[in-house]
């Protein structure tokens, strides 16, 4: 088809993809409890149950794995911002409506095992954490991209990996084996969906090729975690990055050009309607990589000099 599709009309093409693709993650998902993730025998009351409040010296985990479990957690709590962007671009009918439902009620258990490890565990401040959830949920969410079914799948396909990529590594991060079985867990969940959405976006570049490929560009220029309007998230996410959780090399090399590959996107003829675009997109990648590049030189100056100045504090103790 050479005509611009309406969203409807993309809707009703791809729904016999999204019904393949539904029953597909039926059959390959595994249904866990968020309770067997969650040592129990290690929670006591707090304060105004007679116990004792939150104090840093509870937690084992480091200040990496704390700004990465809260930045994690609070996307996930989320949730409802995410249901209604996906539900208004898609829909609740059929394929998609049951869609919708499924994956809103597995994202759902990410939270909830999060937020149980967390508080049970004593890994962060719980009053700082609710502060930070009901201000984050408060504001919302709103995808940086324009409405629409296309842009709204393909935003999906690439931050689902991304997230699959950070919640791997936070695990790791945690250096507690718990967290990290509980957050390998996570993680498999979100590469499913990622799975889902991607074979969507593939189906849609047959369908609507020159349509799917300017989505797919603007998704890509514009992209940001959904976390960016939480507290601290700038901050966080600067943590993060230095210390591998999740940078820019990191979202080139394992999101954004595995995806692209598994899509033959450059291999594609788009003709002369989409050349443009496709150069675009080219550019825009080479620049990525030379903006990778620098990132890591910066890092790797900043993590020699923070090495440089805890030898030279040893020395001196």
């Amino acid at each position: 088809m050479t005509r611009v599709l309406t969203q409807l009309e993309l809707l009703r093409e791809l729904e016999p993809v999204a019904e393949a693709n539904v029953n597909r993650h039926l059959s390959m998902t595994k249904d866990w409890h968020p309770h067997d993730y969650v040592p129990w025998d290690e929670g006591r009351n707090f304060a105004a149950m007679g116990g004792s409040d939150w104090d840093p010296e509870q937690s084992r985990l480091g200040e990496v794995a704390k700004a990465a479990m809260i930045t994690n957690l609070l996307t996930e709590d989320n949730l409802p911002s995410y249901h209604r962007e996906i539900a208004v671009n898609f829909s609740r009918d059929g394929a998609w409506g049951t869609w919708v439902g499924r994956w809103t009620a597995e994202e759902n258990r990410h939270g909830i095992v999060m937020r149980d490890y967390l508080v049970v565990t004593r890994g962060v401040d719980p009053v700082a954490l609710e502060n930070a959830r009901m201000e984050h949920m408060t504001n919302g969410f709103a995808s940086p991209n324009d409405t629409g079914m296309l842009r709204s799948v393909a935003y999906v396909t690439f931050q689902e990996l991304a997230t699959r990529v950070s919640h791997r590594n936070t695990g790791h991060a945690c250096n507690e084996p718990i967290a990290d079985k509980m957050l390998q867990r996570i993680a498999a969940d979100e590469n499913l969906h990622m799975i889902f959405y991607r074979n969507i976006c593939e189906a849609a570049l047959d369908v609507a090729p020159v349509q799917t490929l300017e989505a797919i560009t603007e998704v890509l220029r514009n992209f940001q975690m959904p976390g960016a309007g939480m507290p601290n998230f700038r901050r966080n996410g600067v943590l993060m990055a230095k210390h591998g959780i999740y940078d820019l090399r990191q979202h080139l090399d394992d999101v954004v050009m595995p995806v692209l590959r598994k899509w033959k996107l450059f291999d594609r003829d788009f003709g002369s309607a989409g050349a443009q675009t496709l150069d675009e997109l080219g550019t825009f990648l080479e620049d990525l990589e030379k903006q990778a590049v620098k990132f890591e030189e910066m890092r790797d100056r900043s993590l020699a000099r923070e090495a440089a100045k805890r030898e030279r504090a040893a020395a001196v103790s």
